[in-house]
């Protein structure tokens, strides 16, 4: 739909290459783009709800969330903001933890979070408006899961993961990939007895199904069956303590590892 009148912010799911989701976010005249890592679905989604692209944002560095940078900025001249020091060239704007985002031709803030883990200068973008909280989080937290450790530690994820999850429940997540199902196999074969977990795994298996989003979720709901805020938990030490992936009284940190290090090779 195409209109010259200003709308509410909402935000626009974008998919590109085999499960990746690009966020726009709009008010029905300008918007910005979350992670382009392929401009032609940006472009298409601009073109066909009449938007002009403002602003740039980016999580980290990995090609599938800049790829698409460049061929943008050829045709829009707008700011591109992203982690200080994830070694992102294009940036415009380095951001760190504590600041807040300005978004340009939108009605919109955003407060940036560092989240070290999948790489070590990730970032998160937080929106705290009344009845409108969003959470644009890379490939930290997923949908039942979160991102691989290729550059932090565990205890890093952990704490990334650990300021997310303090959150309000009513957050939204819009996360990077549509892994929810095969994360949400993995949550259940190291919490089979978490109800709200098999109703969860029945929802985004029906939505798959017919080829609709299962995110963006909750940070609520991650809270109540993602494995990865729940590595605490006694059914999922006691998990890992029988799959011979965890000792006995082991610390929190070493159960996250240990659960990490499963879903790897699941």
């Amino acid at each position: 739909m195409t209109t010259s009148s200003r709308q509410a912010l909402s935000v626009l799911t974008v998919p590109a290459f085999k499960d990746n989701y690009l966020w726009l976010i709009h008010d029905g005249t300008n918007a910005a783009v979350v992670d382009p890592g392929d401009a032609g679905p940006v472009r298409e989604a601009l073109q066909a709800h009449g938007l002009a692209l403002t602003c740039i944002l980016l999580t980290h560095h990995h090609a599938d969330h800049i790829g698409g940078v460049a061929s943008l900025l050829s045709e829009w001249k707008v700011p591109v903001y992203g982690p200080r020091s994830d070694g992102i060239q294009s940036i415009t704007h380095a951001l760190d933890e504590g600041d807040r985002v300005r978004v340009d031709g939108l009605d919109l803030e955003l407060d940036v979070l560092a989240v070290p883990g999948h790489t070590l200068g990730h970032i998160a973008y937080v929106r705290r408006t009344a009845g409108a909280h969003w959470l644009f989080c890379g490939d930290t937290l997923f949908g039942g899961g979160c991102g691989r450790l290729f550059e932090g530690t565990p205890q890093q994820m952990a704490d990334s993961l650990a300021k997310l999850a303090a959150l309000p429940d009513d957050t939204l997540v819009y996360c990077a990939h549509e892994y929810t199902v095969s994360n949400l196999t993995f949550a259940q074969a190291v919490e089979p007895d978490n109800q709200g977990l098999a109703f969860r795994m029945r929802d985004a298996t029906e939505k798959r199904g017919t080829r609709l989003p299962t995110v963006p979720s909750t940070i609520g709901l991650e809270k109540g069956t993602n494995p990865f805020l729940r590595y605490t938990e006694p059914g999922i030490v006691r998990s890992l303590v029988e799959a011979g992936r965890l000792k006995e009284g082991a610390a929190p940190v070493e159960a996250f590892t240990a659960l990490r290090e499963w879903k790897n090779v699941f």
